[in-house]
């Protein structure tokens, strides 16, 4: 487990979202020198002062708005931007943020990435990762990447579509992802940014094991008592599913490429980082539906 170094000011970005919120939370119990929340809409977390967080106003396209929220920082998580329907844009966003970084003296970077394969992905949201990946190693900044694999709280809205049916539509095939909570991601990503290392590596941050859709298909039958089969289909099939359930044509798109990722094995590398940044196993995904079998009956 990474241990804590005191005293050192902590910064993290995109702080009103799932992830920064409680990566804010868990060093507020966590960390005894100063931590910074920082959103571009700070209002949200205004809440955290009364915790004992300081919460600044953060535009990723104002150079002016990080240097004042970056000046005095030691240590800074970087969480990717959601911008990825305007090409270019979320990876100028993150140059704008390391740029800044550079020119305020912090002095280590972490990052939230995404899984990648040396063969290149068909994942559309993977190249400004891994853009972002060359801007930090091309600087002489420390650095952790932390590369996400897919977020278990992703399958929640679709199983639960499709326990509604006992059909689930995936172009996954027979590929296996290794997925990690939020949970698992956000105390990763909080003991790297309080940790004591100072130098520069990369982190697979998955689950326990890759797993198919078939396996997750039973399980969730299993979690909710409902028939549930795996239904394999072309990518075009599963953007309609997704246009159907209400996501625009531009994102579904960007969504079924997960899928196509899944299947050309880009997720399956299951490693244990997660246990060795936290001192505590990642959550298994049957214990993560169970955990969850109200939302996926829609109780």
């Amino acid at each position: 487990m990474t241990t804590a170094a005191p005293f050192r000011t902590l910064l993290v970005t995109g702080a009103s979202g799932h992830l920064g919120r409680r990566v804010v939370d868990l060093l507020i119990e966590s960390h005894s020198g100063r931590v910074i929340a920082a959103s571009r809409i700070p209002a949200k977390i205004a809440d955290l002062t009364l915790h004992g967080a300081e919460v600044k106003p953060l535009n990723f396209d104002n150079p002016v708005s990080l240097d004042a929220a970056f000046t005095g920082v030691r240590r800074l998580l970087l969480i990717s931007t959601d911008e990825i329907l305007e090409p270019g844009r979320r990876l100028a966003q993150h140059r704008n943020a390391i740029e800044a970084a550079v020119r305020c003296g912090v002095q280590h970077i972490v990052y939230t990435s995404i899984a990648q394969t040396a063969s290149g992905s068909v994942v559309a949201a993977t190249h400004d990762h891994v853009e972002t990946e060359k801007l930090l190693a091309a600087t002489k900044l420390g650095w952790t990447i932390l590369r996400n694999n897919l977020y278990a709280e992703n399958l929640l809205a679709p199983l639960t579509r499709a326990l509604a049916t006992g059909r689930w539509h995936t172009a996954a095939g027979e590929g296996a992802a290794a997925y990690v909570t939020r949970e698992d991601c956000a105390q990763a990503a909080a003991a790297a940014l309080s940790g004591s290392f100072d130098g520069q590596r990369t982190l697979d941050i998955t689950g326990p094991m890759a797993v198919t859709h078939g396996m997750i298909a039973r399980w969730a039958m299993e979690t909710t008592g409902k028939p549930l089969v795996h239904v394999p289909v072309d990518a075009a099939a599963v953007q309609a599913d997704w246009i159907e359930a209400g996501v625009p044509a531009s994102m579904a798109a960007v969504l079924a490429t997960f899928d196509a990722g899944i299947a050309r094995g880009e997720f399956a590398k299951a490693s244990r980082i997660v246990a060795e940044l936290t001192g505590r196993p990642p959550t298994n995904l049957p214990a993560f539906l169970r955990a969850h079998r109200a939302h996926l009956l829609q109780l």
